[in-house]
């Protein structure tokens, strides 16, 4: 299993941070995940356990197609989504921290495809990298967002 962790301090209350990327997932997912050229809700009403989307990913110049769900999901604490087409987990977790939250990205697969396993390591690192980068980037979107609405 290949595992990558990153978490930022959002200046932002975690009911909003939590909004931002739970409830309003669709609407903001593409805009955190650069790589995700399409997300195609499959289930109607609000992203809840079972909520199913497709999405299509370009990364490093590779498109795949993947379908996921919700597996997971606690108000203001935790959401997961697993992969139902592909062997992963992405999980965003909240913590408040009184006017701030911290957010912590997990991501998680389960196994390589047979033509990828001799290249693991050079995976795992940009895994990781993708990892810091998403964290990064939801931080920005989420409090430039916040700022505007003031």
């Amino acid at each position: 299993m290949i595992t990558a962790k990153a978490d930022v301090l959002v200046f932002e209350e975690i009911d909003r941070v939590y909004q931002f990327v739970a409830p309003d997932f669709v609407t903001n997912y593409p805009r955190w995940s650069p790589e995700v050229v399409s997300l195609e809700p499959l289930s109607v009403g609000p992203v809840q356990v079972g909520f199913q989307a497709r999405q299509t990913r370009v990364d490093h110049g590779h498109k795949s197609e993947s379908v996921f769900e919700v597996a997971e999901l606690e108000p203001l604490k935790r959401v997961c989504f697993k992969g139902v087409s592909d062997p992963f987990r992405s999980i965003y977790e909240f913590d408040d921290r009184s006017s701030s939250t911290l957010l912590t990205f997990t991501f998680e697969v389960e196994a390589l495809a047979p033509h990828i396993r001799p290249f693991e390591k050079l995976v795992r690192i940009a895994v990781q990298d993708g990892a810091r980068r998403l964290v990064k980037k939801l931080k920005l979107l989420i409090e430039k967002e916040m700022l505007n609405n003031v």
